[in-house]
């Protein structure tokens, strides 16, 4: 699994120079800091025409994401495309309602539409989140189901686990009372995603859906700025920065934007993520956003780190492959590695601080 995740992050780096968005798409964003920078991008992505000649959200029915599937979640295996589902290890093909309302009984049975950010919380506010397939994806129904209407979150003792590791189980975070859902580690960072995108993109709304469901009260603090209670936004971030954008949301960011005119702007710029509720992160969740390396590009032997803390950091340094090639550990606030058995290429760097994980790219020249 570790292999497949970092050789997907790399797959990003070559995806991101080809998945951008329009010229000019995100200028009323810039200058913007803080919740009023969340305004900003609610501003762009929402389904007002801004008369500025900018693409908006225009919403489509629920019947035509099976469509924009094909284009935004399939996969190719041995020369055939499957549906890109999240919550298992099933082969599904593609096929408009293939349940028909019955069946799935059973793991890699059906797919069906899933509401990440599920139906009940948001209650009578149909249009355009009901039908947004930034947050409504393929899943498998059977897992699906088992998830119903629970929070995300982190597990302690399992209930239940899907086909591909994903658990229900009652959580090991202080906050929800009740069991809650946690991906596998490979998707965390596309949900987070799909959240941020969620507390900006219904920013209007958002605020009252707090009371609508229990399990999307023990998520959501009541406010259309912070949006989350504080531990759920403490777990989104680090799921944020653990697990960076990957090949499949550039894939799904570019199919989506062609199918409703809208774009994710935390699959477009990662640091909006800290740029907007970098205040309201616990300090143990901020330590990692300080973290700091250079030069990069490098044609150097010494890479230079700086890091609060780094007595208690590992770094480790994977080629394109997947394979490590360089593990340290830091020994002061600054310190610095040489690297110069590493040939000239891209590489990922991975920092670890207890249980905290941040990723970047090195280029050496």
């Amino acid at each position: 699994m570790r292999k497949k995740l970092l050789f997907t992050a790399f797959c990003c780096l070559t995806l991101t120079l080809a998945a951008q968005a329009p010229s000019g798409y995100y200028n009323n964003a810039q200058g913007q800091t803080g919740y009023s920078l969340k305004t900003a991008l609610h501003n762009i992505i929402d389904n007002v025409d801004d008369a500025n000649g900018q693409p908006f959200h225009m919403p489509q029915s629920y019947g035509d994401l099976w469509d924009v599937y094909e284009d935004s979640d399939s996969r190719i295996e041995n020369g055939n495309t499957f549906v890109w589902e999240m919550y298992s290890d099933c082969d599904f093909e593609f096929v408009v309602d293939q349940d028909m309302g019955s069946g799935g009984g059973n793991e890699c049975e059906f797919f069906n539409r899933e509401h990440s950010f599920p139906r009940s919380w948001f209650d009578n506010d149909g249009l355009p989140i009901f039908t947004d397939p930034f947050h409504v994806i393929p899943a498998d129904k059977k897992v699906n189901g088992m998830r119903g209407n629970l929070a995300y979150g982190e597990v302690s003792n399992v209930s239940y686990t899907s086909n591909n590791g994903s658990k229900i189980g009652s959580s090991a975070l202080a906050g929800p009372t009740g069991n809650v859902f946690e991906p596998i580690d490979e998707f965390k960072g596309d949900i987070a995603r799909q959240y941020f995108y969620v507390a900006t993109r219904y920013e209007n709304l958002i605020s009252g859906w707090e009371t609508n469901d229990t399990d999307g009260d023990s998520m959501l603090d009541g406010s259309s700025d912070q949006v989350f209670e504080d531990w759920a936004l403490n777990m989104l971030y680090e799921w944020h920065v653990n697990d960076p954008v990957s090949a499949k949301e550039l894939q799904r960011q570019e199919a989506i934007f062609d199918f409703q005119g809208n774009r994710n702007p935390f699959i477009d710029n990662e640091d909006w993520v800290f740029e907007i509720w970098g205040n309201s992160l616990s300090t143990n969740t901020v330590v990692l956003q300080e973290f700091k390396m250079y030069p990069n590009p490098t044609n150097g032997n010494t890479l230079n780190f700086n890091l609060p803390n780094a007595d208690n950091s590992k770094v480790e340094i994977y080629s394109i492959l997947g394979n490590r090639v360089l593990t340290t550990k830091g020994t002061s606030e600054a310190f610095r590695i040489n690297i110069g058995n590493l040939a000239s290429g891209v590489y990922l760097v991975k920092i670890q601080q207890g249980q905290q994980f941040k990723t970047l790219k090195l280029i050496r020249r």
